[in-house]
């Protein structure tokens, strides 16, 4: 069973966040991204996101070569934002950051564009998948900031790549057997800037899908979250795995 929850949060006007799925006998796919807050459009921005590379993969009819299907159906994305922030003023510089999964066999591809997160939970651990995008990671990477300063640094939310904004753009992708996996999780900052993945692998490991979504959204509205949050998790294949909860 997927979980899936998209919520305003507390101080927003809008949902900027979209998610979205799909899974079939030959492949599964599961997304989300987040407009960028203060552009314009940012909530059409993230939904043809969604939508378009969805419809990209879905209208192949063979996935011999998934890491590039993944990474086109992304970029054919991003030239569909950008042409449509080209139609009208009011939509000049819209953007966002999309994570995707896509699961073709025993094969989990993650490709991301921005700072939305992927991670994926083991019996034991819970892991960053990808790399934020971000004007805070640039520094870390650059040791002028640590790791703990970054968790409450001013700039936190300036992302250095974005779908839509250029003509181009730059894709992450990272493999992994799925077969080693318990849980993958993917969410918007919303939930990544006030909860730690510590808190999310406590939560996911004690619940359901649809539950642990429930819990991380209200966990991130108690912290005092001031974005959108979503969350999608869903199921990996790792055998011989005890679960106390009830799907």
């Amino acid at each position: 069973m997927v979980g899936i929850l998209s919520d305003i949060g507390l101080s927003r006007k809008l949902n900027e966040d979209y998610v979205g799925t799909y899974e079939d006998d030959l492949k599964k796919v599961y997304i989300i991204a987040d407009g960028m807050g203060g552009h314009n459009a940012g909530e059409i921005a993230s939904k043809i996101a969604v939508d378009s590379t969805i419809k990209y993969i879905n209208n192949l009819s063979e996935f011999n070569d998934p890491e590039t299907i993944l990474c086109e159906a992304i970029k054919s994305a991003n030239i569909d934002i950008y042409n449509k922030s080209q139609e009208n003023s009011s939509m000049t510089g819209m953007g966002t950051t999309i994570t995707a999964c896509l699961i073709i066999k025993d094969r989990l591809l993650v490709a991301n564009v921005g700072d939305s997160s992927c991670f994926i939970v083991k019996p034991n651990d819970i892991i960053k998948i990808t790399k934020d995008h971000s004007l805070v990671q640039q520094l870390v990477d650059s040791g002028s900031i640590t790791e703990e300063e970054a968790v409450n640094h001013p700039n936190k939310n300036i992302i250095t790549r974005a779908l839509g904004t250029n003509i181009t753009v730059d894709v992450d992708l990272f493999s992994i057997d799925i077969k080693d996996i318990l849980k993958v999780i993917l969410c918007t900052d919303g939930l990544t800037n006030v909860v730690s993945k510590h808190e999310i692998y406590d939560i996911i490991i004690k619940n359901n899908n649809k539950d642990a979504c429930n819990q991380l959204v209200e966990l991130s509205k108690m912290k005092g979250s001031k974005d959108n949050i979503s969350v999608i998790i869903f199921e990996g294949e790792c055998e011989n795995v005890s679960r106390d909860y009830t799907e």
